[in-house]
């Protein structure tokens, strides 16, 4: 039954990085079509990862209501009627229905997130849970990396069309259905029972104290802000650098997030084999490494530099997260879950603030912004360097 279990997870996950990748095509064809500025632009992220800071804990009441299994039925259910929503949006053509659709969507992910990331820690063996989540992670990122080849093909090739932003319609047609095809057969599945759905007497103002969370809280906030930072302008950057087709440009941006599917398959036997917060400080002092070169450069080593960044990113989610949630009982991974899947908020407010630093001094000092995040993140892997066998209670 946990092979089952696993399988499914694997399809949420996939499904959830797919879907929120997607972001990073629809920044430069928004701009374009509504001619916006960067942090114009931006606000499709803001309101994205906006969802997680208000409604990661309605979320996890939710699920301490309902349990795991009905929550990610519900959050499928949720992420389609996002998807919908770009109907009106394209019928009214309307910067700001846009938005509201992507809101819509991103809470029903959110509500996927919070269920999800603790079922797969506790259905088998705590000390594994690392690499478990690592591996159901590394299909979250084989869907970010087909993401920009079908945002490429079906929406991006249409920018020098006088189609408007009604490219937008059908493929995120095509998305709801999906979504609601997996809704309906994962009701249908036996999955197993878990008992820690019961939060006990612990309240969010004794969890939200644990110094551990209060940690992986700003990891998390620091990880996903510089990730969604660098992915979101990745394709104005390129062809900033080598003039070159927007679609020509989204394949590189997906390898970013291909390197982060190869670096979590690799993360599997990585963090097993040796500690995980050695492990995060080189990743996050090698991303810190790559940004530094590609400022400093020009041409194709900016940008493969600047790429190479995904790889450098693919276990900081499991790994941080399982440092935020080591020291919470038995019966607190909903809210520490909760709290931690709030602090995704970063992906809202990286990409705003250096999607305005973008529009006054350039690219190049604005990716400052996301080395100061890892230089946090470095530290925090250093600062738990000699913990092993971690129990993760625990994605992005």
């Amino acid at each position: 039954m946990y092979k089952k279990a696993l399988t499914s997870l694997s399809t949420l996950f996939f499904m959830m990085g797919f879907i929120t990748c997607l972001n990073d095509i629809l920044v430069p064809y928004l701009k374009q079509i509504f001619q916006l500025s960067y942090s114009q632009a931006a606000l499709v992220q803001f309101c994205f990862f906006g969802a997680y800071g208000l409604t990661s804990i309605p979320a996890s009441k939710l699920i301490e209501k309902f349990g795991y299994h009905k929550g990610m039925v519900i959050g499928f259910g949720i992420t389609a009627v996002g998807c919908l929503l770009f109907f009106p949006a394209v019928s009214f053509n309307v910067y700001g229905l846009f938005l509201m659709a992507l809101f819509v969507l991103a809470s029903g992910i959110v509500l996927l997130q919070v269920a999800a990331n603790p079922y797969v820690s506790v259905i088998g063996s705590k000390e594994t849970a690392s690499s478990r989540l690592t591996m159901v992670q590394a299909f979250n990122s084989f869907g970010t990396f087909l993401a920009p080849f079908f945002g490429s093909y079906f929406i991006l090739r249409n920018l020098d069309q006088s189609s408007g932003s009604g490219a937008v319609r059908f493929p995120y047609l095509f998305i709801a259905l999906v979504l609601v095809v997996i809704a309906f057969i994962l009701s249908r599945l036996e999955l197993p029972k878990i008992k820690s759905e019961e939060s006990g007497n612990s309240t969010w103002s004794k969890v939200i104290k644990d110094p551990s969370l209060i940690l992986g809280m700003v990891g998390i906030f620091s990880y996903v802000g510089a990730e969604v930072a660098i992915g979101s302008f990745l394709v104005n950057y390129i062809v900033e650098l080598i003039p070159m087709p927007e679609t020509e440009a989204a394949t590189l941006v997906a390898f970013y997030w291909g390197g982060a599917m190869v670096g979590r398959f690799l993360g599997i036997f990585t963090l097993n084999k040796f500690s995980p917060g050695k492990v995060l400080a080189i990743h996050a002092t090698l991303a810190i490494a790559f940004i530094l070169i590609s400022i400093n450069s020009f041409g194709y080593l900016s940008i493969y530099s600047l790429i190479l960044v995904g790889f450098c990113n693919s276990i900081m989610f499991p790994t941080i997260f399982t440092f935020g949630i080591k020291d919470l009982k038995d019966g607190e991974e909903q809210k520490g879950s909760g709290l931690l899947a709030t602090a995704i908020l970063g992906g809202a407010i990286i990409p705003v603030i250096t999607g305005e630093m973008a529009d006054h001094v350039g690219f190049r000092l604005a990716f400052l912004l996301p080395v100061i995040c890892y230089v946090y993140i470095a530290f925090l892997g250093i600062k738990n360097a000699n913990v092993r066998g971690l129990s993760t209670q625990t994605n992005h």
